[in-house]
């Protein structure tokens, strides 16, 4: 046993192929995805704060030309409901971990208010939560996933593969929990071989520019904003955000498994080595799966919980004592939403 398994988070990132495998089979996918195609939409929209927004933006670029997609932050609905809700006919994929949040109880109450008529299907790891409540076609997640660390690590995954599941036939849910599980030696015996580094930066394409974006937070999370973090797009990285890089700075690039993307990856990978001598630049390769970009964002939950670790934190509340994060996000005042 690792000393780290003291840690909630560490054994809920260690579950993640015994949660994937038995969700393979007890989810009715067959059924939700015939439930999808009776809507008649001309749009889905996934939704979410946080995490699970983005993987509402993993899901777009994955799905790309597949169909309509939209990643709509529920940060952002709440705030302009009537921008968003304006009449077209859409499918409101609602992402929760808690499915308590102040944002997810605010899309619920707008969607009541002005559009109550909207398809909505709601994935959240809380079967008692209000998402569940009122969420209408609902998928409850197995109580495993429902995380009791701070940082989301096995609902983020699993909410993100359900969803690749109903909207992305053809990946294997099983396969890629067999992978992962293989894979998990090599990537615990990484993290804890990495430096606890000044600066941390993750950039991809596609897909994996947003698995960067929640390998970035889950760092800053769990450093409590000790270890600052970036993400960004792998060829967008020189547009200004490279100014980032100083010092003892390490650069993870994830690898695409789209020929042409990957030879981007490969050029900035030997571009920042030439450039940042000090930096300590890692090219995660791409796993040879549909889907395998899941399993990359599973190594930044691992650094993550190693670094929090070695800068003395309580990795399961990062924030104790502090009050400025909490695992469900409080202190949002929720405005009425007039129709």
């Amino acid at each position: 046993m690792s000393d780290l398994d003291r840690f909630a988070t560490w054994r809920e990132i260690h579950q993640q192929p015994a949660v994937w495998r038995g969700w393979a089979k007890a989810f009715d996918v067959a059924a939700a995805r015939d439930w999808v195609a009776a809507q008649a939409v001309d749009e889905v929209w996934f939704c979410g704060a946080g995490s699970s927004a983005y993987i509402g933006e993993v899901l777009v670029a994955a799905l790309e030309g597949r169909g309509r997609f939209r990643a709509v932050a529920t940060t952002d609905l709440v705030a302009r409901p009537a921008a968003y809700l304006d009449g077209r006919r859409v499918l409101v994929v609602n992402f929760g971990r808690s499915g308590n949040s102040a944002e997810t109880v605010g899309v619920l109450d707008a969607l009541d208010a002005l559009a109550p008529g909207l398809p909505r299907l709601s994935v959240t790891c809380n079967g008692a939560s209000a998402l569940a409540r009122r969420g209408g076609r609902v998928i409850v997640l197995p109580e495993a996933t429902h995380d009791a660390g701070f940082a989301m690590t096995s609902s983020f995954t699993t909410m993100l593969l359900t969803a690749l599941a109903v909207f992305d036939p053809g990946g294997d849910m099983v396969a890629l929990a067999d992978a992962l599980q293989a894979a998990l030696p090599g990537m615990v015996a990484e993290a804890q071989a990495a430096r606890l580094p000044e600066r941390a930066v993750f950039v991809g394409s596609g897909p994996c520019a947003f698995i960067a974006r929640e390998a970035a937070l889950k760092v800053m999370e769990l450093a409590a904003g000790q270890v600052p973090a970036l993400w960004d797009s792998t060829l967008g990285f020189r547009h200004g955000p490279k100014s980032f890089v100083r010092g003892a700075t390490d650069i993870w690039v994830l690898g695409s498994a789209e020929p042409q993307a990957a030879l981007y990856d490969a050029d900035l990978v030997a571009e920042l080595r030439g450039q940042f001598p000090v930096s300590r630049v890692t090219h995660v390769a791409a796993p040879g799966l549909r889907w395998g970009f899941v399993l990359q964002v599973v190594l930044a939950q691992l650094l993550a919980v190693v670094w929090s670790d070695r800068l003395g934190l309580p990795v399961d509340d990062p924030f104790a004592g502090q009050g400025t994060l909490t695992r469900v996000v409080s202190g949002v005042r929720l405005h009425p939403v007039v129709p």
